[in-house]
This record gives C-alpha cells, sequence and structure tokens, in this order.
C-alpha cells in the first residue's frame, strides 16, 4: 500500500494490490511527464522525502493520470507523522480519528500514536479538486476502431421490467453506432416474445426460466457474436454517442475495458468521476471490453448469484491479471433505480442493510470476495468500516450527523449485528470451502 494507512480506510480496494506481475497501479514520479507533474501540488510538510514522492504518484492517479509510465513494485515504511498527515489531507477527520483508536486498539505505543494525531491536527482535508489531467488530443482524435465498425454485442439481463425495459431499448434504436446486436436474457414471469417486436434493432432473445443474473450474463456472452462485450441493465439511460464513446475510448487509451460512469437519476455526474481515470470499479450496468478478456480471466462467478459484489469481483480479475480499465465519463448513463423487479425478486437490494434481525450482515457474497483477494485481517477492518454505517437506511449514507448516531446505536444492538456478522461469516467460509464457480469462455 502506498500509504499503510490506507490498509484502514480502503482494506478491499483494488489499488491496494499488486498485479499478479507484482506492480502497483501508483506511477514513479521521477518517470512522470513534466506535464503532468506541473499539474500536481508538491508537499513539503512531509518529513521524508519518500512521503513526499508517493503523496505525488496518489495525486496523479487521484487526477486521472493514464500512462505507462513505471509504477512502483514495494513501497517504504514511512514516519508515523507522515501517515497521519496523508489521511489528514484525503480523509475526514472522524476517518483519522477512527483510524486512531484503530492503532491504540491494535497494541501500538499509545504515546507515539497520540503525538503523532495530534501533531498533524492543523492539516485540513482537501476539497475535491477541479483541476483533474486533461487529455487535449480527445476532441480532435479520429478513432480508427471508430472507422473499422466492429460488431458490438450489447448485453441487457432483465426480470419483470418491460416497462423500464422500453426505455434503453428506444435509447439503443437511437444510438449513431449502427454495428450492434441486442441480447437481452428474459426471466420474466410472463415472457411476452411479441414484446421484442416494437423495436428495430438486431435482437437475440433468451427466454431464461431461472432467475439468476450472473448465469444470464454468462450465457449472452457465449451466445455473443461481437468482437467487443457492452454491458447494461434493464433500468438505465444512455445517451445516444453511448456506443461510440465506449469505443472511441477503448481506442484513445489502447484499452481493454472501459468502465462507464453511473449517476442517479435528477443527479449530476460526480465531480470525482467527472474525468478519464484509471477505474478503482468495475459494475456491469456500463461496461464494454474486448470478448479475449471473457477467455483469460473466465466469466462471471456463480457464486454471487442472487448476492452482490459480483461484478467487483470480476473487476479483481481484470486488474489482476493486468488489464488497463478505463473510468469513461464520456459513456455515462442514468440509474433510475426501478423500484420492482430485477434483482430485488431474487434477494437483497443493498449489501450490508438486511432485510431483518436474522438475515446475514453483510451478505456472504461480499465477505467471500474480501476475504478470497484481501485475506481475514482486510475482510475484518473491511467490516469496522462499513457495518457501523450499515445501521441506518441507504438514503443518510452522506449524512455525517446520522452516521455518528449509527456508530452509537451499533454499540447498543452489538448482540444482533455480532450474530449477524457472524452468521455472514460462517455462509462465507461455506463458499470459500466450496471455491468459486468461474466457467471458462472456449
Amino acid at each position: 500500500m502506498i500509504f499503510s494507512f490506507l490498509k484502514y480506510l480502503q482494506p478491499t480496494q483494488y489499488f491496494q494490490r499488486f498485479t499478479k506481475e507484482g506492480e502497483s497501479i501508483f506511477p514513479k514520479v521521477d518517470e512522470l511527464p513534466v506535464n503532468i507533474v506541473e499539474q500536481l501540488q508538491i508537499d513539503d510538510q512531509y518529513l521524508s522525502e519518500t512521503a513526499r514522492a508517493y503523496d505525488l504518484s496518489w495525486q496523479a492517479i487521484q487526477l486521472g493520470y493514464i500512462g505507462n509510465t513505471e509504477t512502483y513494485t514495494k513501497f517504504s515504511k514511512l514516519p508515523l507523522k507522515d501517515e497521519y498527515r496523508f489521511i489528514r489531507k484525503n480523509f475526514h477527520s472522524a476517518w483519522v480519528f477512527f483510524v486512531f483508536l484503530l492503532r491504540i486498539f491494535s497494541f501500538n505505543n499509545p504515546f507515539k500514536e497520540f503525538k503523532a494525531w495530534l501533531g498533524s491536527q492543523h492539516v485540513d482535508q482537501q476539497k475535491e479538486s477541479s483541476n483533474s489531467i486533461v487529455y487535449k488530443e480527445w476532441e480532435t482524435f479520429q478513432s480508427q476502431l471508430l472507422k473499422a465498425k466492429p460488431l458490438v454485442s450489447v448485453i441487457i439481463p432483465t426480470l419483470n421490467r418491460y416497462e423500464y425495459l422500453t426505455a434503453i431499448l428506444k435509447d439503443l434504436e437511437a444510438q449513431d453506432y449502427s454495428n450492434f446486436e441486442v441480447i437481452v436474457v428474459d426471466q420474466s414471469d410472463d415472457f411476452d416474445k411479441s414484446f421484442y417486436g416494437n423495436f428495430k434493432l438486431n435482437f437475440q432473445i433468451i427466454n431464461q426460466k431461472e432467475k439468476a443474473l450472473w448465469l444470464a450474463r454468462n450465457t449472452a456472452i457465449k451466445s455473443s457474436k461481437g468482437e467487443w462485450i457492452a454491458l447494461s441493465e434493464d433500468d438505465v439511460r444512455i445517451e445516444s454517442d453511448w456506443i461510440s464513446m465506449h469505443l472511441k475510448c477503448l481506442d484513445f487509451f489502447k484499452a481493454k475495458v472501459s468502465a462507464g460512469v453511473f449517476y442517479p437519476l435528477g443527479n449530476q455526474i460526480p465531480k470525482s468521476r467527472s474525468f478519464f481515470a484509471l477505474a478503482s470499479q468495475f459494475a456491469t450496468g456500463n461496461a464494454m471490453l474486448h470478448k479475449m478478456v471473457f477467455k483469460q480471466v473466465g466469466l462471471f462467478d456463480r457464486q454471487f448469484e442472487k448476492q452482490r459484489m459480483g461484478d467487483g469481483e470480476f473487476g479483481m480479475r481484470l486488474y489482476l491479471e493486468g488489464f488497463k480499465s478505463i473510468s469513461n465519463p464520456k459513456a455515462s448513463c442514468i440509474d433510475v433505480k426501478a423500484s420492482t423487479g430485477g434483482l430485488r425478486e431474487m434477494g437483497s437490494w443493498d449489501a450490508f442493510r438486511p432485510s431483518n434481525f436474522f438475515s446475514p450482515r453483510p451478505i456472504p457474497s461480499v465477505l467471500y470476495y474480501y476475504r478470497k483477494y484481501y485475506g481475514k485481517t482486510s475482510a475484518r477492518l473491511a467490516l469496522l468500516r462499513t457495518v457501523p454505517i450499515s445501521i441506518f437506511p441507504y438514503k443518510f449514507k452522506k449524512n455525517k450527523p446520522l452516521l455518528v448516531v449509527a456508530l452509537i446505536v451499533s454499540i447498543l444492538i452489538i448482540p444482533v449485528v455480532g450474530f449477524q456478522v457472524w452468521k455472514s461469516w460462517h455462509l462465507s467460509s461455506q463458499k470459500l470451502r466450496n471455491g468459486s464457480l468461474i466457467e471458462p469462455l472456449v
């Protein structure tokens, strides 16, 4: 980890791991182009030169640096004060205090910890920068991939959502790119094949009897004819250049994966995701990738059926194999968040908020993913980071006063929460013993 304290605050992020080739995502600052370094802010208040370099490398990734600069393959231990300075700059003070408490309860020297924590209190959290790295050539870039017009297979699983599906299919009819097929895997109770006759699209319609999301996507990928696979959903809206912007991004950055940006209906793209960057997550509701990627990493893991994190686990496999995945705001989509149908009819909508006191918290597939790729320690740290927040409804997650209340409430109901977490851990252990259910693409 570029700064070791990130293991407490981002214990299960892709970038905390090295790839199978032993590389990190963070560029060596001495190797960065001068025009990139000029856009970064040197912090002379760190005690060590190494921490200053790491801070610049972190900045470069956060601001959207995408390049072929040599990356770090190992990280040095930093002075305690530098670690606290870094998290003060990049996280809310409540999370800094959270790290301080974890360090104390982990039997680190309390006097040294208190001195470093107190000595960094003058450091303010930095605001989100609006000065992301700009790729000036983008606007004038003439994509040879677009000119070649490869066949794209757009995959949409659906379940009891014909009303919502109508909107996304109309959006696909309006695409400015024409060489694509649409593969709909329809799991609806009242399957209506005639519904698809209302659209002028090159369809493959698959009526799947089993209600299973990852099976649906895997089936569609195996049935696809396209060189490129575009993943979408039945309750999103897309712009008329959605396909072409994915293809242009893939060509511009010479990547195999374009991870489109989501934003909720009625909102705008979050500032932190409004520019090109290396993707720190993968969502199957908006992405495009080369079909050969599945041949190298396999299809989706069916251990996540009727649960959550299947796309996150797939994204981790992409990362470990060294595939460049680009967070692409130009191929954004609106998340309508349909109130009926879809995964809600298969299982829980929220990974960390169980439907009753006897349900596991979080959903077992979440811990299966965490433990498989990050280990038990990081999984436990992730629970400490997420379980208190999950006490309150999802819509309150950005309300800081309520998060403090949630921490207090979680303490009061520790026996119930403890049972829920134990149950999830136990069920995830069964999943780990059973092993992954990843079918190869041949």
